[in-house]
């Protein structure tokens, strides 16, 4: 088996406040799924559309304190440990790490199976509560039961600030948390790690300053496209992913994106603002 995959993430919460809202069935109605049933210690269940195989609850707790939730997770035919644990970033702020186990990157590649979209179903997650304890209004996640992938927000920034954010190689790579590296120009490249790292990067389609940015994935993946409308010094940003086989909708990289846009917002929202997300 390989091993398990682990992402880490900063709460600007105490603690004790985060540890409550990983078990209390209301918060986690508001930042983990649309349902959510927990009695310790013998139930953590959770479901919904935005839940991978979310149409029953399929998870199992095996353990909870006060640090970590560990529960065993049926996901197509396979039983997967997760777990998640808190640890104390001094005061006001806390580390939140998920490990999960049987997530392969190629059935990210593949779509063979709903397992492939743990990593970006995670980050989504994530991003939700930290959103939750920053009192912001949470970012869109994956809906795993539609294969119409549109999501739109506002964003507290001009139009031209957000585009050249999209644009610009450096910027995008420090919000998305991973390296990117694009030529701004109709048919020029968008590399995932880089030009010297991506043998086949996505190409862009469209782009026009200030409004839209369309980028071709890849044959079988579809369209990404980006479009901005400006309104009273902000902007309102729509995603949208087409072109792909709607009976295999590319959930994974629509995770992806979505978290991505979680971060993009506090990128252009918050002051002095840090990844959420850690290496």
């Amino acid at each position: 088996m390989t091993e398990p995959l682990i992402i880490r993430a900063r709460v600007l919460a105490p603690v004790k406040e985060v540890r409550h809202a990983l078990t209390d069935p209301a918060s986690l109605r508001v930042w983990l799924a649309e349902h959510a049933e927990v009695e310790l210690p013998d139930r953590f269940a959770f479901w919904g559309r935005t839940t991978p195989e979310g149409d029953a609850p399929h998870q199992r707790l095996l353990h909870a304190d006060e640090r970590t939730v560990r529960f065993a997770w049926l996901l197509d035919g396979e039983e997967t440990t997760s777990e998640l644990s808190v640890e104390a970033e001094g005061d006001d702020a806390t580390i939140v790490t998920v490990s999960q186990t049987h997530f392969d990157f190629q059935d990210v590649i593949t779509g063979k199976s709903i397992r492939g979209v743990l990593q970006t179903y995670w980050c989504q997650v994530l991003a939700n509560l930290a959103e939750h304890f920053e009192g912001r209004e949470l970012t869109p996640k994956a809906d795993y039961t539609s294969a119409d992938l549109r999501a739109t927000v506002v964003i507290d920034a001009s139009p031209s600030a957000v585009f050249a954010s999209l644009t610009d190689s450096e910027a995008i790579s420090k919000w998305f948390g991973f390296p990117i590296e694009i030529e701004p120009r109709v048919g020029g490249r968008f590399a995932m790690g880089g030009f010297d790292n991506d043998p086949n990067p996505a190409k862009v389609l469209e782009l026009v300053p200030d409004r839209k940015l369309s980028l071709d994935w890849g044959p079988g993946t579809g369209v990404g496209t980006w479009e901005l409308e400006g309104s009273g010094g902000k902007t309102r940003l729509t995603l949208v992913e087409s072109g792909f086989d709607e009976s295999r909708p590319p959930h994974a990289g629509w995770g992806g994106m979505l978290s991505g846009l979680a971060e993009l917002r506090r990128y252009h929202e918050v002051p002095d603002w840090q990844p959420m997300f850690l290496a």
